[in-house]
């Protein structure tokens, strides 16, 4: 019996031929990953046992970027316990303000991250990696602290469902639709601890950035990670930035799944997931109207360069409405230049819009975006929950960019067809 790509990656690297849904296993770490808000816990940890050496010093990966640049005293003192330790322990990819993305955009961009690895970040989101035929997934702090000091993790084979898209995306659908549609139609606990595993004629002709988006929120629908099988344009995303070998791993054609949905993408429509959760799915077009006060089009979700073009295109000629606060964050430093170069900056500008460097910022209701009591924000970010980017009485709306951009500019939330 076959199996699926990621039971064949955790096979590997916990030296089995073959693993099984459930079995507990203690499975080689490729990257471990922490920022600047779960790093900590995991650093005092280390210290604590006397540690004086992590289990590889290009393969720990610290990123100070949700409260970063520093908000407050504490914020500064939590990134300054990560930059001590970066030096101490003389590890080779700590990244500071001026080289910093948010993380999950960073690492696949500077090739840090690869086709095949088995990634454990003290971040939910660390599942976007899935997108380059990784096995990725969140932890807790503590669960980091062993793998910077043992390079291991001890965990549980997941389970796998598969999500076959078929038919032809329409007008401003993007990737960023079709998973909160998949969240929608199974719940945010309906792939609780299982691998999603997304395919199909659509997937194989998306963009690396829609596909990031998705395997981004796999954990919104309780997924303990998402993944897409790598192929020619994983390859070409990868080839020049690779700072190590990597490999492809693909499903069985008698892989054993738990479950298998198919989506016709045809029947898709923008969507806006409502407040106070993901799962809360409706199209744009019967929540129109909504009248809202900030839009953020960024995070690690949509804050990549195809996002800012997406924007852009919506933005052009027009302006954001009076009275409401556009936001937009890319992701890196690199998309940043590169949309400063390619003319979207003049765009957001003139649009009435402002940019920020890169931060994790409003998302997580850090800083750069914060919602006060009774205000609505509709933004590009993975989390609708209360409270999540502000006030507890205040609102988040979760669209794609191109739906943010629009709302912008009507003040309330809108289709870009209808402007």
């Amino acid at each position: 019996m076959g199996m699926t790509i990621t039971e064949k990656i955790l096979a590997d690297h916990c030296g089995e031929k073959i693993v099984k849904p459930g079995q507990l296993i203690n499975a080689k770490v490729d990257i471990a990953l922490g920022n600047d808000i779960t790093a900590p816990l995991a650093i005092k940890e280390v210290r604590k046992l006397g540690i004086k050496e992590v289990f590889d010093k290009d393969r720990v990966v610290l990123v100070p970027d949700h409260f970063t640049p520093n908000k407050d005293i504490k914020s500064a003192e939590q990134v300054k316990m990560l930059r001590d330790f970066a030096i101490e322990y003389g590890l080779t990819n700590y990244f500071e303000v001026g080289q910093m993305g948010v993380e999950h955009a960073l690492l696949p961009e500077k090739g840090i991250v690869l086709p095949g690895d088995v990634v454990i970040g003290a971040d939910s989101h660390t599942c976007t990696y899935g997108a380059l035929g990784a096995f990725s997934t969140g932890s807790g702090s503590t669960d980091l602290a062993a793998a910077m000091i043992l390079g291991e993790v001890w965990l549980k084979v997941p389970a796998s469902l598969k999500f076959v898209f078929s038919g032809k995306l329409n007008k401003w659908v993007s990737g960023k639709d079709l998973i909160l549609y998949v969240i929608g139609m199974i719940g945010v606990d309906g792939a609780l601890y299982k691998a999603m595993e997304f395919c199909g004629e659509v997937i194989k002709n998306m963009n690396m950035s829609n596909r990031m988006t998705m395997c981004n929120m796999a954990i919104e629908a309780g997924g303990k990670n998402g993944i897409i099988e790598p192929d020619d344009i994983t390859e070409e995303y990868v080839k020049h930035r690779a700072k190590r070998e990597y490999k492809f791993y693909k499903s069985d054609a008698d892989a054993v799944y738990e479950k298998i949905y198919n989506v016709n993408v045809s029947e898709i429509e923008p969507l806006v997931a409502l407040p106070h959760l993901p799962e809360n799915v409706k199209p744009v077009s019967q929540v129109n109207n909504i009248k809202i006060d900030q839009v953020v089009i960024g995070s690690c979700t949509n804050g990549r360069l195809e996002d800012m073009a997406e924007a852009a295109a919506v933005l052009k000629g027009r302006k954001v409405a009076k009275n409401v606060r556009c936001i937009i964050i890319p992701a890196t430093q690199e998309i940043w230049k590169e949309s400063m170069k390619r003319g979207y900056f003049d765009i957001f500008i003139d649009a009435g819009a402002a940019i920020s460097t890169p931060t994790c910022g409003p998302c997580l209701g850090g800083h750069m975006g914060i919602l006060a009591k009774g205000e609505r924000a509709i933004a590009t970010t993975n989390r609708n929950f209360v409270g999540r980017m502000g006030d507890v009485e205040s609102e988040v709306y979760l669209s794609n960019p191109a739906v943010a951009a629009a709302s912008a500019i009507t003040g309330k939330i809108t289709h870009p067809d209808e402007l």
